[in-house]
Formats: C-alpha cells, structure tokens, sequence
C-alpha cells in the first residue's frame, strides 16, 4: 500500500465554512506500529468536526494544516502496522480516528488499533460509522455521568434528555430506556412521533411554553439531564431537577465551567457537570453488538457521497439533522 494515492477533503486555515473545504489528491499514510489502515467505506460528521474549523478549540485543535477533519469511519482493514494483532487485512472494522490526526474525510484513513473494533457482517459500514463520538458520548454521559446501569438494574432515574432527535440524542434515548429509566426527551415539532418511537416516555416540543420551561408533563423531578442543546442556563433546569439532580452538558462553555466552580463552592446538592468524552475500545464494542442484536440503531439522516462533502458540513452546521449525517467515499 506504500505510496497508495487518494482523494481526500481539507481546510487549511480556520473558517470558512463549507466554501472552506478543498478537495485535494494526497498519500496515504503507511501504518505505525499498532496502527491499521482502513479502506473507508463510511464516515460521520459530528458537530465537534465544524467547530473545530471555526476555531473553538483553538490553538489545541486541528494540531497543524492542512487538515482532514472527522474522527468517526466504518471500512474495511488492508494493512496492519507492526504489533497489530486484533486485525487482519480484508477485516471489517468501525474506529476512532484521533482528532489530533484526523483523516475520515478521505478514502483511507489510519488508526490506533486499540480504538479499533471488528464490525458484524450483518451490521452496515453506515450504521456504524455513527458510533463512535455520538455513541461513545451517549453511553458515557448515560453509565459514568448519570449512574444509569444498561442492563435494567439499580434504582429508577428520572432523566430529560434534550436534543433528543439528534445524534447524541436519538442514542441516549434508546440506550437510556435500556436502563431502569423514565426519559422525558425535547425536540422540534416536527420529530415528535420519532423521539416517542426510540422509547422516550414523555416528548416535549422545545418551542412550547411547557418544553421551553422543561417541565416533565407528568411532573417528574430529573435525577439526571443529558444536556445535548447549546444556550440554556443552568436556572432553566433548576426548578426541575430532583434534590440532588444533576445536569450533564455535553458542549460545556466557559460559563459552565464557571457555574460547576460555584455549585461546588457553594456546596449545592445541584449540579451542572461539563462532560468530556473519553474514548475507549471496549465501550465501541459494546455498541456495535447492541446493534448487531437490534438493541440500538442508527438513524440516519442523510448521505452524501465524498465528492459533495460540503452538503454534508453545511447540512450538519444547519443543526437541524435527525440522527447522523454519513459521507461515503
């Protein structure tokens, strides 16, 4: 593969937006030790992947340009670094790729094999290129931030999940009601049908009085909220959450870090909880077999061929996907 040519998509600079995307011809890496490289058969955007663009991870990310931006592919192995032992070439696989390095938006890309897991024959390269950031996030917030347990045990949590009809929503609905778990879930008019059909309880259309102000409709008080919505004040949850509730927001602006200093300060029982994602190999895996046995599925939203991965970026800029957004190579 030494050598192996490839068409891929960059920016070079901060900004830009969609029109800031080149579509260039480039080398595909060779893998290191402990690397594989993948033929992509499907990548997904996060919303992380436009921001980084926009520069709000600045200066720690993207760690150089040019850079291939997205972190989240599904394909297939056709060469393995030295000491790779998990993974063969011709093996299907779905991988974290490292934001530092980048690479899915492209038709190879390399990664760690240990943020590296087999994907069923009976489970789709789109299905489950959704997983990683999206799915890792949700399952995180849900089992290490919110204490829910996925196999049903331990004692009821009330949650309210927001955004529940996006990517990181539309998995921690399902995984959610996988647990011993009343989900009340927010979302636009338009998905309330869909958010009811992912097993939430009770779906609130964010525009109305009663969603604008949280308010379960069957007055229950959340011992937990997986906060996937930008722009709501932690005074906005106050009201709602149970005596010990806790708000875990999942796009954490310095004015969340500042308020989570002061809840501590303060000793309050309440709290909001910035939550940052830590991938790991085992939890992929989890997920990819709670798919394969019709447990969690993906939705998606749109795909978009390589070619046209500036729809793709502007449609996930729009903010309004339902589930994930998949470019294929």
């Amino acid at each position: 593969m030494a050598g192996k040519r490839m068409h891929a998509v960059q920016y070079n600079c901060y900004g830009g937006g969609p029109a800031g995307l080149t579509h260039v011809e480039v080398t595909a890496r060779n893998p290191k030790k402990d690397e594989v490289l993948i033929k992509v058969e499907a990548a997904s955007l996060n919303p992380v992947d436009w921001k980084m663009q926009k520069g709000a991870l600045s200066p720690i990310l993207p760690s150089k340009f040019p850079y291939i931006p997205l972190t989240d592919v599904a394909g297939e192995v056709v060469e393995v670094g030295f000491g790779v032992k998990k993974f063969k070439p011709g093996d299907k696989v779905v991988a974290y790729l490292s934001p530092f390095r980048g690479g899915g938006l492209a038709e190879f890309a390399v990664a760690k094999e240990n943020l590296t897991v087999p994907r069923p024959p009976e489970v789709s390269a789109a299905e489950t290129a959704g997983l990683p950031v999206a799915g890792l996030t949700a399952h995180q917030a849900l089992t290490r931030s919110a204490g829910v347990k996925l196999d049903g045990s331990g004692p009821r949590k009330n949650l309210l999940i927001t955004a529940a009809s996006g990517g990181v929503g539309h998995y921690a609905v399902q995984l959610a009601k996988l647990g011993n778990t009343h989900v009340t879930a927010t979302c636009g008019a338009r998905n309330l049908d869909f958010v009811k059909g992912l097993g939430a309880d009770e779906v609130l259309d964010y525009k109305t009085p009663d969603g604008a102000a949280l308010k379960s409709p069957s007055g229950q008080k959340y011992d937990a909220v997986i906060h996937c919505a930008t722009g709501t004040p932690f005074s906005a949850f106050k009201p709602n959450l149970s005596p010990t509730g806790k708000v875990i927001d999942l796009t954490p602006s310095f004015g969340s870090f500042m308020t989570f200093a002061m809840k501590k300060l303060i000793c309050s029982k309440k709290q909001l909880v910035p939550f940052f994602v830590v991938p790991k190999g085992e939890n992929l895996d989890y997920l990819v077999q709670l798919v394969k046995e019709g447990k969690l599925k993906t939705v998606i939203d749109s795909k978009h061929p390589l070619s046209e991965a500036e729809e793709a970026w502007a449609k996930s800029i729009d903010g309004h996907a339902t589930g994930k957004i998949i470019v294929e190579p």
